[in-house]
């Protein structure tokens, strides 16, 4: 705060405008378009010669598509996380984040609902949902939630953009006569009266209200569809909450890694302090210890019991062919941050940047964990089937296209953070005004 108070608003504002692309963020747009190509002939790939191409079979159904899915939708919870909930209690550290947050829920719920249309293998299909969908079907409820959430965090997105639309409509010759008539048109009837504010500010408070129980029911039905599917591993009334507690675990340590890279490549120490990292910190030790008590409870029940149907897929995690990736996802993913981050020094910019990548990642696979080996361990016996059905391993095209749907994620954060103000600039100039006051 005292950082903030020694700048004056013109500075604020020159230092939260959009930059051009330097020589490493041209490189790294380069390396996503590429990797998205590459994703998107793999993908012509499967729509000519079908399903086929991949390597999922009559039981590995689903493999890393709905992987991806899951951990997409994971990490858009952040979004309720750090711009509803912090936002209705009051949380205002959490202002330089806010923005950052609801660009990864935006991108990621994109790129979750694009996987499932890839995942169908003819797109076409999509269609059917709307033409003859079952209200009875939970995946009728993911595709209602999912689109439910998309609208509400695209308007929580947009909202809060307004004042600073109308900020950027004053820099013409620093942005650009293309990107001068977007902002005209996306804000030209925003002019800053005190009631167009009072109206804005209402309108957010409702919408951070409304985001939040949809938020949970969106991963509490994202659960559901594996746990009202009769499977080993799956069948657990554990999965609502054990969801929920992983996505906000994993959509925190997303907006972490976010922070550390604007804060070192658009150099904004001064407005992501190591206060927010600090604060980030602490949220990330406690959502690990909220995470980690889940999984002892998904786990520790069947394992006392160790019913038949349920000891090979147990034994396949705990010892068998994916023991290496789970206990990594186990270690990496909650162990090591919840040790980390109770130290000061691990709630350093680089300490927590190192851990929130570790925590992404081991979430990544710990999605692939839930979905393949269950797949493999069905209640009745694999008889009389191709050797290759007692294996999955994804084709390369499965691998081209989950990577190039990562690129997009993230190559939708890329464009938005050149085209608009990564962290609010009106909110920003309010805050420093208020700290005045005091």
């Amino acid at each position: 705060m005292e950082k903030l108070s020694s700048l004056t608003p013109e500075q604020i504002t020159q230092d939260l405008l959009p930059k051009k692309f330097g020589k490493w963020g041209k490189i790294w747009t380069a390396i996503l378009i590429a990797i998205c190509l590459i994703g998107a002939y793999a993908y012509y790939r499967q729509i000519r010669y079908g399903l086929v191409v991949t390597n999922m079979r009559d039981y590995v159904s689903w493999g890393i598509y709905i992987s991806n899915f899951v951990f997409f939708v994971a990490i858009s919870l952040v979004g309720s996380l750090i711009t509803a909930i912090f936002r209705l209690a009051n949380i205002e550290w959490a202002t330089p984040l806010t923005r950052i947050a609801e660009i990864i829920a935006v991108s990621a719920i994109v790129f979750a609902s694009l996987i499932i249309i890839v995942d169908m293998g003819r797109p076409e299909r999509f269609m059917y949902l709307f033409l003859y969908g079952r209200i009875q079907s939970p995946i009728m409820w993911d595709v209602i939630v999912i689109m439910t959430y998309f609208c509400i965090s695209l308007l929580l997105l947009y909202m809060p953009l307004l004042p600073d639309l109308k900020i950027l409509l004053k820099f013409k010759e620093k942005s650009g006569n293309a990107l001068h008539k977007l902002y005209r048109f996306q804000g030209s009837f925003w002019q800053g009266t005190k009631a167009q504010f009072k109206i804005s500010e209402k309108a957010i408070t409702i919408l951070c209200v409304a985001i939040i129980p949809v938020a949970f029911s969106i991963h509490t039905v994202t659960s559901w569809l594996f746990a009202t599917t009769y499977r080993p591993g799956w069948d657990s009334t554990n999965f609502g909450a054990y969801f929920i507690s992983g996505a906000f675990l994993v959509g925190a340590g997303g907006v972490v890694v976010a922070m550390y890279i604007f804060r070192k490549f658009y150099h904004l120490e001064k407005y992501i302090t190591e206060l927010h990292f600090d604060k980030m910190g602490k949220l990330l030790v406690m959502l690990s210890l909220l995470y980690l008590y889940f999984n002892i409870n998904e786990f520790m029940t069947p394992a006392f019991k160790m019913k038949k149907s349920e000891a090979g897929h147990l034994n396949e995690l705990f010892s068998g062919t994916y023991a290496p990736m789970f206990w990594f996802a186990i270690i990496g993913g909650l162990i090591v941050p919840i040790i980390g981050l109770l130290f000061k020094k691990g709630r350093k910019p680089l300490p927590m940047f190192v851990i929130a990548i570790l925590v992404v990642v081991c979430a990544w696979f710990k999605r692939y964990l839930i979905v393949t080996p269950t797949l493999l361990h069905p209640f009745m016996p694999m008889q009389e089937v191709p050797a290759s059905y007692h294996h999955y391993f994804p084709s390369w095209e499965e691998w081209a296209i989950a990577m190039g749907s990562l690129a997009g994620a993230l190559l939708i954060i890329t464009f938005f953070a050149r085209i608009y103000p990564i962290i609010p600039i009106q909110e920003t100039l309010t805050e420093k005004n208020e700290a005045e006051k005091l």
